[in-house]
This record gives C-alpha cells, structure tokens and sequence, in this order.
C-alpha cells in the first residue's frame, strides 16, 4: 500500500472487502443540454478514483483524473484509427500488450497530441509518475489525454500533482474522476448495469466523455470502462471489439474522428465468478451488458453533441446487406444539409433522399419509403400528401426523432445515431482555443 493512501486514511483492504458499487471547454454544468444528471455515487468493488484540478484549465476546474483498481485488472482497448495519433495513445498501445493495467490517468484541457518526442517524454512521465506514488509497476499505468492539438503539456504541474491526486482516491468519488476528464461537454456521461453469474452478481461501470469531433472509426473520445467480473482477457478483447461495432461505430456528431480516441476496459476479478472465457455460457450475457453500458455511453454522446438540440436516430431497413445499410445510414446521419434541416425543424424529406441516393449503394429510386417517427413522408420514392407532410412538420419540432429509410431491396438493417447541427456548434468550435 502506498504512503499517500495510508496517509490519506483510504485502505485498499477496506475497499477490497466492500463487494456488499475535443477536446476545449464550453461553459459546462453538472446537468443540462439534453441528457439527465449523471456521475453519481456509483460503486464498483476494488475500484477508486479521483478527480482534482491541475492547472491545466484555466480557473479551479478539476482537470486531473485518476482510475485505479486495488488488483491488477485484465484489460482491453481500441484506440483511434486516425493516421495522426496522440502521445497517449502510442504510450497506451505499447503498454497494451500484455492486457494488464492497474490505474489510468487522465488529463483534460490539453490532447498532447502533434507534440513530437516531449509529447511521448510528458506521457510517459505522468504515467510514471502515478506508478511510483502508487507503488506498483510502471507498465500497469495507462494515460490519457484530451483538450486542444498541438500544445505541449504543462508536465511539471501534473507530476507536482500527483500525491494530491492519490490522497483523494475514494471508492465513492468517481463523479470527480468524470469532470476531471470533460472538455465541451455540459454533462457528465456514466452508465452501470448489474447481472447474475451463476451465484455471484457482476458490474460493469462506464464512463465517457466527448461531445465535438465525433465520427468513430474504431471507437471515440475517452470511454473507461470497469467491472469486477473475472474474465479471460482475449475473450474481453474480443467483447469490447464486438460491442464498439454496435455502439460507438454507429455514431457520428460532425463526421470528425479524433486523435486521441481511447475505449479501455478493465476487469479486475473482485467478483469471484467462474472466469469467462469464449466458449463459456456466460460470455453473450457479458458481451449483452456490456453492449448495453457502450450504447448508453454513446447515445449520450450524440445527444450532447456541441449545440445540439434534437437526438436523431437513423434507422435503415430492407437493405441487401448491413455494409449497403450502414452505407446509406451514415448518408444521411453525416450531412450537413439533412442535419441543418433538422435544426430549423423543416421536414425536407427531399434532402433525406438525396443522401440516400449518393451512399454509394445501388438502390431503386422507385421503391424506397422515408418515415419520420412513423409519418411516411415519402413513399416509392415520391412524397405523400399534405396532412401526412403536416403531420411530420409537427414531429420535427421534437427533440427525439427516428428518421427510418425502407429501401426493400433485402432483410438487413442497422441504426446510426447523430444530432442537429446548430448555430452554436460553428460559434463552440470558431472559438475553441479562446
């Protein structure tokens, strides 16, 4: 046990036992834009955090994260596809190698991304940092970093930090981890589900934060995720890959994809069930819930996209293949034109079909329907009539809409989720380094 955690009068051994829970800044609040309060008093057994201000930001917000399992923990991640990637996600993918991990630290209000070989120097360091103040070996800490490209981190304020950062880890205390790690986002992001494994009771705990430069290729922003199950750790490789495909790959607020992307999952055992592996029984029921945290995690995302005000989700069907489906749903979820319409609440359905027909897929300009919530406005490719046109004027002045595409060419389907495009996303992103 560290000096800093017995000083601080946090014992890993009580924690242990209690198994009876873009990167800028925009004026955030703990609740608010379109989704509801989160980040409350959520507990994981043998997990802690912490969350302080390093002086990264401007003013006291906390900017300094700490995530932290009592036990090693196997780990998983996918990162940024994005040829130009963040110091911290070199470090990370290095460190990866051996699925092992027992904390993570996290910055905000800097990417250290673009930063050269100090950029790789800072991110080793602080996570060195953290593994000798936590006393544990440095190739089980990962960092992460996000804010703005291109500036160098202010390291020595970070490092100086680090004891305060540990001090303050608490069981009870992952709502400070979550602020510490927003940017642009007006609320915090975290998700926990629960089930039974045979006779024990498994949690899985998310967090994420991200709101601009969302259009995964992989994954998106900064996603950690933790559960006490005990699992094989290719086989929670492989179910983290399979749930970022259907959760954070079908998302898209403005169409960029970051360079600090980060989804890492930890699972450090603390729940004693019989270990999962892929051939077991209890490795769908995991991949289920843990697809369930992901897709939470990313819908609120979109619905706290820079400036949005409407969640839209884009739900194609009857296409000859899920690519075809993909193809024409992320048409339609990325245009600019459709998404502006959204926001001025006109139900041009004429800018829907024009994103359908340049996706790339061969569809018959004939036959496909568009429904808005489930008002056809087009049907065989022509528009319906005034009441039902009447009808959909009413249903986009919602927040909360399903654009469903009918191509009936085929029985696959799929879904993306994206969010209006508004006045203020331009007046966020005109102004993010200021």
């Amino acid at each position: 046990m560290s000096h800093a955690l017995v000083a601080a009068g946090k014992s890993i051994k009580s924690v242990a036992a209690g198994k009876s829970e873009k990167e800028g800044n925009r004026g955030r609040k703990v609740s608010g834009g379109m989704g509801e309060k989160q980040g409350g008093n959520f507990f994981i057994p043998g997990f802690m955090f912490s969350g302080i201000s390093a002086g990264i930001k401007e003013g006291e917000e906390r900017d300094l994260a700490l995530f932290y399992s009592v036990t090693p923990a196997t780990a998983a991640g996918v990162f940024t596809t994005n040829r130009v990637k963040a110091a911290p996600v070199l470090v990370d993918r290095m460190r990866m190698r051996k699925g092992r991990c027992q904390a993570i630290i996290a910055n905000s209000g800097n990417a250290n991304a673009c930063t050269g070989e100090r950029g790789m120097r800072d991110a080793r360091a602080m996570a060195d940092a953290t593994a000798e103040a936590l006393g544990i070996p440095g190739e089980l800490v990962l960092v992460s970093s996000t804010g703005v490209i291109g500036k160098p981190l202010p390291i020595d304020k970070i490092v100086s930090r680090v004891p305060s950062l540990i001090g303050n880890l608490s069981s009870h205390a992952l709502s400070d981890a979550v602020e510490a790690i927003m940017t642009t986002d007006t609320f915090p992001k975290v998700k926990m589900e629960k089930c039974s494994m045979g006779d024990r009771e498994i949690r899985i705990c998310g967090v994420a934060k991200g709101a601009g430069m969302i259009m995964p290729r992989m994954a998106t922003m900064l996603c950690f995720v933790m559960t006490d199950a005990a699992i094989e750790r290719a086989c929670l490789q492989k179910a983290l890959s399979d749930a970022i495909e259907v959760t954070f790959n079908r998302i898209t607020v403005d169409g960029d994809t970051s360079t600090n992307d980060t989804v890492l999952v930890l699972a450090n055992g603390m729940a004693k069930n019989r270990v999962i592996s892929l051939n077991s029984a209890d490795y769908s029921p995991f991949r289920d819930l843990l697809i369930s945290v992901l897709l939470e995690l990313a819908k609120m995302v979109v619905k706290d996209g820079e400036g949005a005000t409407k969640f839209i989700e884009v739900r194609v069907e009857g296409a000859r293949s899920e690519a075809d489906a993909r193809k024409v749903a992320s048409s339609v979820a990325n245009s600019n034109l459709v998404k502006t319409a959204f926001f001025g609440e006109d139900a041009n359905w004429g800018r829907i079909a024009a994103a359908i027909g340049r996706s790339g897929v061969p569809i018959n300009p004939n036959t496909f329907d568009i429904l808005l919530n489930h008002v056809p406005v087009t049907v065989g490719g022509m528009g319906t009539n005034e009441a039902l046109q009447g009808e959909a004027d009413q249903v986009i002045k919602g927040n909360t809409i399903t654009v469903t595409i009918r191509l009936h060419q085929g029985n696959a389907h799929t879904s993306m989720y994206t969010c209006d495009l508004s006045i203020d996303y331009v007046k966020v992103n005109a102004h993010y380094r200021s």
